[in-house]
């Protein structure tokens, strides 16, 4: 059935709109062998974003009415900028915001957190996209701005346009990102370093896999414009070409300090990254006259968020190895409050830090929560410096050394049988997400572990043949033995996808490993044998990910343990989505503890199922949050209550959606 346009949208409201509809269509048909319209709908759809792009002549970089093939480089091209990119005067005082008007009206807008880039546009097209780089010389990315989600490739303006803006990922896609990454030590620290290493791609398949978009912040130049010595004129200017610009609001000495207030209480549901706020003078001929400093404009200034802190004495650092042999420090201290929690533990991250903030026991420390979120340490009041690097492993005492990375030392276990190593990689293996083992803890896998019960992952489901072996370690009872026997047996019975997604291979998580086995048809011999070249061409695989599963199944050891656990699991191919997609649009944040479905991930595969989507985070685009608790003060309760979400029940939800 035509959906009928909405009379109160915008064109670019419009535009945005049936991309987004024509891509997910498209991606439907081609990618997951089903229809969400007829081919009717289709045409008529795609009809009328083409006659609004020629009317328009904005031309998005995701419309499907082009296609702009993915490309690799051999390196990104360095180029000097036509200016400096200076930085920006900070303060932390919302006074000295108020004064530094100075009795002038101003724009006040979120400073987001990604990775500066200057586009140029000549003759309605896009010429170049460059980083910020060093503020004098930044790397020419123009392949890869030509499939961020929300830059148009053309616009109706021919002359010379230069502006500048950031490019992000949001908290929701950073989460997609890091949902398919195994390994907890792989995975991206967050967005801003997701962003930073995607747009500097040298193959931009992977750039747009990672659904980049740019918030356009300044309008450097427009060749012949007239903008009525306005910024606010700029950014409409802006937006009649196609682009999104920073969310801001006009301000002046006496509301301005309202419009921080509305800005904080959006942080817990603003889904773009951001670390303060930026104020300019809407007054361009004023800004452009205060000139510069050696280091900062005059026309505008950013404001932080005052950081609460509180000082404290540091206990011990605890060195915790990872499976992938990485050791990392962790400062533990006596507990203080932090917005509104208490916290004792804050990660060091690796030996430079320690290095740098010169640690030692019995240090008095400042500590902070970084974005109102991490607990980081700030400052080191006493500067004893006698923490020592750990020459051996914690775990199996074997030799350390300390690598360089990217300008950081970090310390590693270089024994190949460190047991940490084992262990970690099981406890993936046996989480929810994986082959979903209850009963089987860290503690306890560590015990059967050091007993010889288990080498590899296949061993686990031998165990029952082990039990009075079992029966004879520390802790452990005749019920909770049984208990864990009979959930390994029930685990048994799976499927690829789950085996793939648990095995460890990086890169591959729980969405790509459906993709993935969904392509081969479930068949796991098929997968094995495939090459990397079938590998990459499965929608969201790509090179990298694809040559980790070729060295995984070349690896004679790692086949072999592949192979005897597909030998011992009894493997099913899911039921195909034979029913209504009624939730299709849906988008749905699920927390807390259930009752009907065995967890949140048998809730999520059911909605999936049914066309809807699942997310990590409450957001503006969220339709509904289930949660058994709905009057609890959780943080996500909190955000659905202010954006007017509905809170439901899991049984509401079931009576309502899963009928």
């Amino acid at each position: 059935m035509m959906e009928e346009k909405d009379k109160s949208q915008t064109w670019q409201e419009r535009m945005k709109w049936l991309i987004g509809r024509l891509n997910e269509a498209g991606k439907a048909y081609y990618s997951e062998d089903r229809e969400i319209m007829s081919n009717y709908e289709y045409d008529a759809l795609y009809d009328e974003l083409k006659a609004l792009e020629d009317k328009t002549g904005v031309v998005m970089a995701d419309s499907p009415t082009i296609h702009v093939g993915y490309e690799a480089v051999g390196e990104l091209e360095k180029i000097r900028h036509e200016s400096p990119m200076l930085s920006l005067d900070k303060t932390k005082s919302r006074e000295e915001l108020k004064n530094w008007l100075n009795g002038h009206d101003g724009l006040l807008s979120w400073k987001e957190d990604g990775l500066t880039v200057v586009l140029t546009y000549r003759d309605g097209e896009l010429f170049r996209g460059v980083t910020r780089g060093n503020g004098e010389v930044g790397e020419v990315v123009t392949n890869n701005v030509k499939v961020f989600k929300n830059i148009p490739s053309k616009i109706a303006f021919k002359g010379e346009l230069i502006i500048r803006g950031e490019a992000v990922i949001t908290y929701s896609d950073f989460e997609k990102v890091n949902a398919t990454i195994p390994d907890t030590d792989a995975k991206y620290k967050n967005p801003r370093n997701l962003c930073s290493g995607s747009v500097r791609q040298l193959n931009n398949e992977i750039t747009a896999s990672r659904n980049v978009r740019m918030y356009i912040f300044t309008l450097v130049s427009a060749e012949g414009v007239d903008f009525s010595n306005s910024m606010e004129e700029q950014f409409r200017f802006l937006k009649e070409q196609g682009f999104e610009t920073v969310e801001y609001e006009r301000v002046n000495e006496d509301t301005i300090l309202e419009a921080i207030a509305r800005f904080e209480e959006k942080i817990p549901s603003n889904d773009i990254p951001s670390d303060g706020l930026v104020l300019s003078y809407d007054d361009l001929a004023y800004a452009a006259s205060l000139g510069r400093t050696a280091k900062f404009p005059r026309g505008a200034i950013a404001f932080k968020w005052a950081d609460e802190t509180a000082e404290t004495t540091l206990q011990k650092i605890e060195w915790n190895t990872s499976r992938t042999g990485l050791i990392n420090p962790v400062a533990v201290f006596d507990p203080v409050e932090l917005e509104g929690t208490t916290v004792s533990r804050a990660s060091v991250h690796n030996v430079s830090i320690v290095k740098s903030l010169k640690l030692g026991i019995g240090d008095r420390i400042k500590v902070y929560k970084a974005n109102m979120i991490i607990p980081q340490i700030s400052e080191n009041l006493t500067l004893s410096g006698n923490i020592e690097i750990p020459a051996h492993c914690p775990v199996c005492g074997g030799d350390t050394k300390i690598n360089k990375e990217q300008d950081s030392e970090v310390l590693y276990c270089v024994n190949p049988d460190c047991p940490a190593k084992k262990l970690k990689a099981f406890v993936h293996f046996v989480e929810r997400d994986a082959m979903n083992i209850e009963g089987l803890s860290e503690a306890t896998l560590e015990k059967l572990i050091g007993a010889g019960l288990i080498h590899r992952f296949d061993d686990i489901f031998h165990l029952n043949e082990h039990r009075e072996e079992i029966l004879q370690m520390d802790g452990v009872q005749e019920k909770s033995c049984d208990n864990l026997l009979a959930s390994i047996e029930k685990a048994s019975d799976t499927t690829l996808q789950r085996i793939l997604g648990a095995v460890g291979i990086p890169g591959v998580g729980t969405a790509n490993a459906k993709v993935i086995s969904r392509y081969f048809d479930h068949e796991p011999e098929r997968l094995a044998e495939a090459s990397g070249e079938e590998l990459a061409s499965i929608d969201g695989v790509g090179d990298v990910m694809a040559g980790s599963i070729r060295e995984y199944f070349s690896d004679v050891d790692k086949k072999a343990g592949f192979d005897a656990l597909i030998e011992v699991c009894h493997l099913h191919k899911p039921e195909s989505n034979a029913g209504a997609l009624n939730l299709e649009g849906m988008v749905v944040v699920i927390t807390g503890s259930l009752e009907h479905f065995e967890n949140r991930n048998s809730l999520k595969e059911e909605i999936e199922r049914r066309g809807g989507k699942v997310t990590g985070s409450v957001t503006k685009k969220t339709t509904l949050l289930v949660n058994n608790d709905a009057t609890s003060t959780s943080s996500k309760n909190k955000t659905a209550q202010s954006l007017g979400i509905p809170i439901v029940t899991e049984e509401e939800f079931m009576e309502k959606y899963l009928v």
